[in-house]
């Protein structure tokens, strides 16, 4: 028996990374982790860093990290706007893992100038790369 699937695009200012059909997706929103799958009632709401777990059409699977944006879903079709996203096979782990140690450092060692907010974030970003990285390199 098919699975019930839906169209889904994933996009960013830069490329579209996926136009398609999938049969669930799980990305981080900004109350917390969203299943979505075929006739999910409709919704709006903003991304946090993390990612977007695709299980496509046929059950394979693809993981996209974002750095923030929007998740609409409509009847039939979710959209997935974010501000950056990068296949999880296109992360350098290196970058991530120095990002981490900076936003880390910024936040241990605070003078007036640092602004906590934005390290906080840079290191939310960090981590979220460093998950995609990781279960990336599982999946294959």
């Amino acid at each position: 028996m098919a699975a019930i699937t839906f169209h889904l695009d994933v996009v960013s200012a830069e490329r579209q990374l996926f136009s398609g059909r999938a049969e669930h997706i799980q990305v981080t929103g900004s109350e917390g982790e969203l299943g979505i799958h075929a006739g999910h009632t409709p919704l709006l709401t903003a991304i946090t860093p993390g990612m977007v777990r695709i299980v496509k059409q046929g059950g394979s699977e693809e993981i996209i990290y974002l750095s923030g944006g929007t998740l609409e879903v409509q009847p039939g079709t979710v959209t997935v706007l974010a501000d950056t996203a990068i296949r999880g096979e296109e992360l350098d782990q290196a970058k991530a893992e120095e990002a981490k140690r900076r936003a880390e450092d910024k936040i241990h060692n605070q003078h007036k100038d640092v602004d906590f907010a934005q390290a906080a974030s840079d290191l939310a970003k960090a981590i979220a790369k460093l998950r995609v990285i990781e279960l990336t390199k599982h999946k294959r």
